[in-house]
Order: structure tokens, then C-alpha cells, then sequence
């Protein structure tokens, strides 16, 4: 039996989750910054990412449609809601058919390099 859809039926957000995202693009942490950096204007090797996106209800760090990936950032509080992430991730992966995939913080600051090799495996 398919999971109940959380995701609105249209391919809108709620205004308060576009609302939201707008917020986090402009407070974005320093590793989101940092990998932001490396994503942006499709340097990935020509795949084009956003930041920040709204998916339903839920906003996700960065997402390439075309791959169908969502990269996810996690700072100090994921330690405390992995119950939250996990289901978050199942929601992604079981409704919407995206692959998630996730690095800390101190991964993304301290190598960066390996970050980028493993988001483009995910890629290809």
C-alpha cells in the first residue's frame, strides 16, 4: 500500500513554505554557503541545482530536477530529530521518487572535494 500523499496535489508550495525558503536563501549557513559555492550556475559539471527548494510542504538544502536529488545539509540539530529526517527522507524517496543523499557540516567545510565526488556519483 502506497504512503498517504503529504504533498499538495498541484506543483505549488504553500505560500508559507515559498515564504520560508526565501528566508533560508538569504540565511543560509556557512556550509550551505561553502557548497552553494560549488553548485551554483550548473559548475557541477553542467548540472543545474536549486537551493533552498520548496517540495511540498518541506524545503530541501539543494535539489537537481533533472536527477531527481536532493543533497541535504545537516548542522547540529539533525542529531536531535533523526527520526523527523528519516521519515522526511522516506517521504521524498517513496512519494516523489527522489534519492536523497546527506553530509554534516563539518564534511562539507572540512572536504568539500569529497562531498562534490560523491554528489556527482549520485548524479551519474
Amino acid at each position: 500500500m502506497k504512503p498517504e500523499d503529504p504533498f499538495q496535489h498541484d506543483l505549488r508550495a504553500p505560500k508559507s513554505t515559498n515564504e520560508a525558503a526565501k528566508h533560508l536563501r538569504k540565511h543560509m549557513t556557512p556550509a550551505e554557503q561553502a557548497l552553494w559555492q560549488r553548485l551554483r550556475r550548473n559548475q557541477l559539471d553542467g548540472w543545474h541545482f536549486r537551493r533552498q527548494h520548496p517540495v511540498g510542504s518541506f524545503i530541501v538544502d539543494f535539489f537537481c530536477a533533472k536527477a531527481k536529488l536532493v543533497v541535504e545539509v545537516d548542522g547540529g540539530i539533525h542529531q536531535q530529530q533523526r527520526a523527523y529526517d528519516a521519515e522526511r527522507t522516506r517521504l521524498l524517496k517513496d512519494i516523489k521518487g527522489y534519492r536523497v543523499i546527506r553530509f554534516s557540516n563539518d564534511e562539507v567545510l572540512n572536504d568539500i572535494e569529497s562531498v562534490l565526488a560523491r554528489i556527482r556519483e549520485a548524479l551519474n
